[in-house]
């Protein structure tokens, strides 16, 4: 018999617990890129070896979210989320000191950025298997929007006080909300073994639908980023933005994603096909109107505003696809989507900028457009036919 499911306080205190904490790995792994030239002049480096710090974290999380998944299965997640939220405070107070080479912040970017590989795997089943198997899709909504406002909030707000106190100052506050994270999963998550969740396992296994839903993760998020990775120059030398209006621009996309998150996780559970399929059919006509009207400023913003509506949606929608059709442990299946994610972030980022030489910047949002397009064709194919056994003759 199983155990009876915790209070309804403290279950919303474990999703509250997780979304800070997803907005606080968030925050932390793209921090860097509002601080580049801060940090650079600190530290006595390139701009491109603070780069380097967002690059190498993405590909950190890309190849080891698998091997460590499938090591940590059988650990109880309220010591493995407790202690992958240890090391993340960890790694934001070590980039606080002040004697801290670039040798050193780069070693706690990367003991971060393997928290942070297991943490996406393992958050989702956990935060699941507190509530009914028909709210998976909500919960999976209410993190989306924890990991969501890093973008709208956390960087922004980081860049902030980067400016203002000093580039480690905003790691600093990002440990100490680790740190809250940490003593709240601690105190109030159950201590059960995986397997005893029934978010253990998909709620309709089917492999094949796994491998498009892993496909379709790939492919939109290189599509979206083959281009995206060059909006700040696109915005500039197409649509004729100045820097300060650029600004503002980019704000506008974060509240779309935000809002586009937020609109669609309460239908994840009703419509699973459709919140998928809907924000990478938005994402395709997104790309292909900026490479085709994006000079005009009033249609630019507009079609950046549905970009960001789509992308957030989009891979909150694979990763509640995979916990309905994981063909094995989720949570295995969730760091396979986490790695094809950002796979995905650095295939755009070279695609594009393989691209932007022979294409220019229209051409990477054209390219963007055609992979998500492929994304959308490999959603939408009808799935082979069972073979019929020939009737026997008598």
């Amino acid at each position: 018999m199983g155990n009876p499911p915790p209070a309804p306080w403290r279950r919303a205190a474990v999703v509250a617990a997780l979304m800070l904490a997803a907005f606080t790995f968030n925050t932390t792994e793209n921090l860097p890129v509002g601080l580049l030239s801060l940090m650079a002049d600190d530290l006595g480096v390139s701009l491109t070896a603070v780069g380097a710090l967002v690059t190498g974290y993405g590909l950190t999380v890309a190849v080891v979210s698998l091997p460590l998944a499938h090591a940590t299965r059988s650990i109880p997640r309220r010591y493995l989320l407790a202690g992958l939220l240890g090391v993340l405070a960890v790694g934001c107070w070590a980039s606080t000191l002040a004697t801290a080479s670039y040798g050193l912040l780069l070693a706690a970017r990367v003991a971060t950025a393997l928290a942070q590989a297991l943490f996406w795997a393992v958050m989702g089943p956990v935060a699941v298997g507190l509530f009914a198997p028909e709210r998976r899709g909500r919960v999976i909504g209410l993190l989306s929007v924890g990991g969501s406002l890093a973008t709208v909030l956390g960087v922004p707000a980081g860049t902030w006080l980067g400016g203002h106190g000093g580039w480690r100052a905003p790691f600093a506050v990002l440990g100490v909300l680790a740190l809250v994270s940490l003593l709240v999963v601690a105190a109030v998550l159950p201590t059960s073994r995986p397997r005893e969740s029934h978010a253990a396992y998909g709620a309709a296994p089917d492999r094949r639908r796994f491998l498009v839903v892993l496909a379709t993760t790939a492919l939109s998020v290189t599509g979206a980023f083959t281009g995206w990775t060059y909006v700040v120059a696109f915005l500039d030398e197409v649509s004729g933005f100045g820097e300060d209006a650029v600004s503002a621009v980019l704000f506008a996309f974060g509240v779309a994603g935000l809002a586009g998150v937020t609109l669609t996780g309460p239908l994840l559970d009703r419509f699973p096909r459709a919140t998928l399929c809907v924000p990478v059919a938005a994402q395709t006509a997104a790309l292909l109107g900026l490479y085709a009207g994006g000079s005009d400023q009033v249609t630019a913003v507009a079609l950046l505003m549905l970009l960001g509506a789509s992308v957030g949606p989009v891979f909150m929608a694979t990763q509640s696809q995979v916990l309905r059709v994981a063909p094995g442990r989720t949570e295995t299946a969730l760091a396979a989507n986490s790695a094809a994610f950002n796979v995905g972030v650095a295939a755009g980022a070279l695609l594009g900028g393989g691209l932007l030489p022979l294409a220019g910047l229209r051409g990477t949002f054209l390219a963007g457009a055609l992979l998500t397009a492929g994304a959308l064709t490999v959603l939408t194919w009808p799935a082979p036919k069972p073979a019929t056994a020939p009737a026997r003759s008598r």
